[in-house]
């Protein structure tokens, strides 16, 4: 089970990031571009999950490559999920309850490296493994 503060503090140490905030939220941006933001569930996602229960604690969104990773990603992890709202948008939401650290920190890195200007990316081969 991660935290916020363990969020935080993968998103943070990451190369070049800098913390900014994203519709009132926490965010995360590598070179000005936001690739990973605390995402609460509006009255609208609420009503939307309908008879579904609401996953429960923080919620992280993170960017993926594209559309097909985002599949691949929703596929593959359990602990994420995505909305209506995000139809379209590469970004899945990942339960910080559900994940692991080391998953949280892959993902978190792959959110960077979708987002990471590619002069950047190249100057950081530690993260490209």
């Amino acid at each position: 089970m991660a935290t916020i503060d363990d969020a935080v503090r993968l998103a943070a140490g990451l190369p070049e990031v800098t913390e900014t905030t994203t519709f009132r939220n926490r965010a995360w941006a590598v070179s000005g571009r936001v690739f990973s933001w605390l995402r609460p569930f509006s009255k609208a996602d609420v009503r939307r999950f309908g008879d579904e229960p609401v996953p429960d604690g923080p919620i992280l969104a993170v960017m993926v490559d594209d559309l097909g990773e985002k599949e691949a990603v929703l596929a593959a992890r359990p602990e994420t999920l995505t909305i209506p709202h995000l139809d379209g948008v590469p970004v899945v939401l990942v339960r910080l309850e559900a994940v692991d650290g080391a998953a949280l920190r892959e993902l978190l890195v792959d959110a960077w490296l979708a987002k990471a200007p590619r002069r950047v990316a190249a100057a950081h081969p530690e993260l490209l493994a």
